[in-house]
Protein backbone atom coordinates (compact mmCIF):
# COMPACT_ATOMS: atom_id res chain seq x y z
CA UNK A 1 0.00 0.00 0.00
CA UNK A 2 2.86 2.34 0.93
CA UNK A 3 4.69 1.59 -2.29
CA UNK A 4 1.55 2.34 -4.33
CA UNK A 5 1.13 5.61 -2.46
CA UNK A 6 4.78 6.58 -3.06
CA UNK A 7 4.49 5.75 -6.77
CA UNK A 8 1.35 7.92 -7.01
CA UNK A 9 3.13 10.85 -5.31
CA UNK A 10 6.17 10.52 -7.64
CA UNK A 11 3.90 10.41 -10.68
CA UNK A 12 2.06 13.57 -9.55
CA UNK A 13 5.33 15.40 -8.85
CA UNK A 14 6.73 14.44 -12.29
CA UNK A 15 3.52 15.52 -14.01
CA UNK A 16 3.69 18.83 -12.15
CA UNK A 17 7.22 19.56 -13.35
CA UNK A 18 6.57 18.67 -17.03
CA UNK A 19 4.57 21.85 -17.88
CA UNK A 20 7.30 23.97 -16.23
CA UNK A 21 9.99 22.36 -18.38
CA UNK A 22 7.90 22.91 -21.50
CA UNK A 23 7.25 26.54 -20.53
CA UNK A 24 10.95 27.24 -19.94
CA UNK A 25 11.75 25.73 -23.35
CA UNK A 26 9.23 28.02 -25.07
CA UNK A 27 10.58 31.06 -23.21
CA UNK A 28 14.10 30.21 -24.38
CA UNK A 29 12.98 30.04 -28.01
CA UNK A 30 11.27 33.42 -27.72
CA UNK A 31 14.45 34.98 -26.42
CA UNK A 32 16.61 33.68 -29.32
CA UNK A 33 17.86 36.29 -31.77
CA UNK A 34 16.00 36.24 -35.10
CA UNK A 35 18.00 35.00 -38.05
CA UNK A 36 19.34 37.82 -40.25
CA UNK A 37 17.96 37.99 -43.77
CA UNK A 38 20.73 37.71 -46.31
CA UNK A 39 20.89 40.61 -48.75
CA UNK A 40 20.24 39.47 -52.33
CA UNK A 41 23.25 39.19 -54.63
CA UNK A 42 22.83 40.64 -58.12
CA UNK A 43 24.94 39.71 -61.14
CA UNK A 44 24.53 42.90 -63.17
CA UNK A 45 24.88 46.60 -62.46
CA UNK A 46 24.07 49.59 -64.68
CA UNK A 47 25.27 53.12 -63.98
CA UNK A 48 24.29 56.41 -65.67
CA UNK A 49 25.11 59.96 -64.69
CA UNK A 50 26.73 63.33 -65.19
CA UNK A 51 30.42 63.36 -66.08
CA UNK A 52 33.34 65.78 -66.29
CA UNK A 53 36.77 65.40 -67.92
CA UNK A 54 39.79 67.61 -68.40
CA UNK A 55 41.08 67.89 -71.99
CA UNK A 56 44.83 68.24 -71.64
CA UNK A 57 45.37 66.71 -75.09
CA UNK A 58 43.88 69.87 -76.67
CA UNK A 59 46.57 72.56 -76.81
CA UNK A 60 45.70 75.86 -75.12
CA UNK A 61 42.55 74.39 -73.62
CA UNK A 62 41.55 76.18 -70.43
CA UNK A 63 38.37 74.44 -69.35
CA UNK A 64 37.22 70.84 -69.02
CA UNK A 65 34.16 69.34 -70.66
CA UNK A 66 30.84 68.15 -69.21
CA UNK A 67 28.76 65.30 -70.54
CA UNK A 68 27.38 61.87 -69.72
CA UNK A 69 29.03 58.75 -68.38
CA UNK A 70 27.61 55.22 -68.20
CA UNK A 71 28.77 51.70 -67.46
CA UNK A 72 27.57 48.10 -67.35
CA UNK A 73 29.18 45.61 -64.97
CA UNK A 74 28.90 41.84 -64.65
CA UNK A 75 29.82 40.39 -61.25
CA UNK A 76 31.15 36.88 -60.59
CA UNK A 77 30.43 36.45 -56.91
CA UNK A 78 30.16 39.17 -54.29
CA UNK A 79 33.33 41.17 -54.94
CA UNK A 80 34.81 40.71 -58.43
CA UNK A 81 33.42 41.76 -61.79
CA UNK A 82 34.20 43.21 -65.21
CA UNK A 83 32.91 46.57 -66.37
CA UNK A 84 32.44 48.36 -69.70
CA UNK A 85 32.51 52.16 -69.43
CA UNK A 86 31.45 54.70 -72.06
CA UNK A 87 31.39 58.49 -71.93
CA UNK A 88 30.70 61.50 -74.15
CA UNK A 89 31.79 65.01 -73.20
CA UNK A 90 30.81 68.05 -75.26
CA UNK A 91 29.96 71.09 -73.14
CA UNK A 92 32.80 73.24 -71.70
CA UNK A 93 32.33 74.53 -68.16
CA UNK A 94 33.26 78.03 -69.46
CA UNK A 95 34.13 79.69 -72.79
CA UNK A 96 37.71 80.07 -73.97
CA UNK A 97 38.76 76.68 -75.38
CA UNK A 98 40.11 76.62 -78.96
CA UNK A 99 37.64 75.14 -81.43
CA UNK A 100 34.74 73.05 -80.17
CA UNK A 101 36.42 69.98 -78.71
CA UNK A 102 34.53 66.83 -77.78
CA UNK A 103 35.78 63.64 -76.14
CA UNK A 104 34.44 60.09 -76.49
CA UNK A 105 35.72 57.26 -74.32
CA UNK A 106 35.17 53.51 -74.43
CA UNK A 107 36.96 51.55 -71.72
CA UNK A 108 36.70 48.14 -70.07
CA UNK A 109 38.40 46.23 -67.28
CA UNK A 110 38.15 44.50 -63.89
CA UNK A 111 36.29 45.99 -60.92
CA UNK A 112 36.45 45.11 -57.21
CA UNK A 113 33.49 45.94 -55.00
CA UNK A 114 33.15 45.69 -51.19
CA UNK A 115 31.11 47.10 -48.33
CA UNK A 116 32.87 49.99 -46.59
CA UNK A 117 30.44 50.77 -43.77
CA UNK A 118 26.68 50.35 -43.35
CA UNK A 119 24.98 51.41 -46.60
CA UNK A 120 28.21 52.65 -48.20
CA UNK A 121 30.12 50.47 -50.66
CA UNK A 122 33.57 51.07 -52.12
CA UNK A 123 34.77 50.04 -55.58
CA UNK A 124 38.01 50.31 -57.57
CA UNK A 125 38.56 49.63 -61.25
CA UNK A 126 41.32 49.48 -63.86
CA UNK A 127 40.28 50.39 -67.41
CA UNK A 128 41.78 50.07 -70.90
CA UNK A 129 40.34 51.11 -74.25
CA UNK A 130 40.25 54.08 -76.59
CA UNK A 131 39.72 57.83 -76.61
CA UNK A 132 38.47 60.01 -79.47
CA UNK A 133 38.97 63.77 -79.61
CA UNK A 134 36.70 65.66 -82.02
CA UNK A 135 36.06 69.28 -82.95
CA UNK A 136 39.78 70.14 -83.25
CA UNK A 137 42.39 69.34 -85.88
CA UNK A 138 44.06 66.49 -84.00
CA UNK A 139 45.65 63.92 -86.33
CA UNK A 140 45.15 61.10 -85.52
CA UNK A 141 42.09 61.84 -83.41
CA UNK A 142 41.85 58.36 -81.83
CA UNK A 143 44.23 57.09 -79.17
CA UNK A 144 44.78 54.11 -76.94
CA UNK A 145 43.68 55.05 -73.40
CA UNK A 146 43.70 53.60 -69.93
CA UNK A 147 43.82 54.37 -66.24
CA UNK A 148 42.47 53.54 -62.81
CA UNK A 149 40.11 54.96 -60.21
CA UNK A 150 37.19 54.18 -57.96
CA UNK A 151 34.29 55.58 -56.01
CA UNK A 152 31.57 55.19 -53.42
CA UNK A 153 28.02 53.86 -53.69
CA UNK A 154 25.36 54.79 -51.13
CA UNK A 155 22.50 52.27 -51.08
CA UNK A 156 18.98 53.67 -51.23
CA UNK A 157 17.61 50.11 -51.28
CA UNK A 158 19.00 46.72 -52.41
CA UNK A 159 18.63 47.63 -56.10
CA UNK A 160 19.30 51.38 -56.28
CA UNK A 161 22.36 53.38 -55.18
CA UNK A 162 23.81 56.85 -55.66
CA UNK A 163 27.39 56.88 -56.95
CA UNK A 164 30.22 59.40 -56.82
CA UNK A 165 33.41 58.34 -58.59
CA UNK A 166 36.60 59.52 -60.22
CA UNK A 167 39.59 58.26 -62.16
CA UNK A 168 42.59 59.40 -64.17
CA UNK A 169 42.74 58.36 -67.83
CA UNK A 170 45.88 58.56 -69.96
CA UNK A 171 45.85 58.98 -73.74
CA UNK A 172 48.44 59.78 -76.40
CA UNK A 173 47.67 62.27 -79.15
CA UNK A 174 50.03 64.39 -81.30
CA UNK A 175 51.48 67.32 -79.43
CA UNK A 176 50.77 69.81 -82.23
CA UNK A 177 49.18 68.58 -85.48
CA UNK A 178 50.49 71.66 -87.35
CA UNK A 179 54.04 70.33 -87.04
CA UNK A 180 53.04 67.35 -89.20
CA UNK A 181 55.53 65.22 -87.28
CA UNK A 182 52.82 63.08 -85.69
CA UNK A 183 54.89 62.71 -82.53
CA UNK A 184 52.82 61.20 -79.76
CA UNK A 185 52.33 63.18 -76.57
CA UNK A 186 50.93 61.46 -73.47
CA UNK A 187 48.34 63.34 -71.44
CA UNK A 188 46.45 62.42 -68.28
CA UNK A 189 42.85 63.56 -67.90
CA UNK A 190 41.03 63.54 -64.58
CA UNK A 191 37.40 62.42 -64.71
CA UNK A 192 34.59 62.80 -62.17
CA UNK A 193 31.06 61.48 -62.25
CA UNK A 194 27.90 61.31 -60.15
CA UNK A 195 24.75 59.35 -60.91
CA UNK A 196 22.51 56.41 -60.17
CA UNK A 197 23.26 52.66 -60.04
CA UNK A 198 20.67 49.96 -60.73
CA UNK A 199 21.36 46.29 -59.91
CA UNK A 200 19.57 43.26 -61.32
Amino acid sequence: MKSKFLLSVLALVSAGFMPLAATSQIAHDRGAAPAERAEPTYKYEVFAGYGYTSINQVNQSRYGLQGVNGSVSRFFGKYFGVTADGAYYQFPIATGNPGKPTVDLFLAGPVLHANLYGKTDLFVHALLGGAHTGGVSAVPNISFAGGAGGGLDYKLNPRFSIRAAGDNIASSFVEDPNHQGYSAHERWNARATIGVVFKF
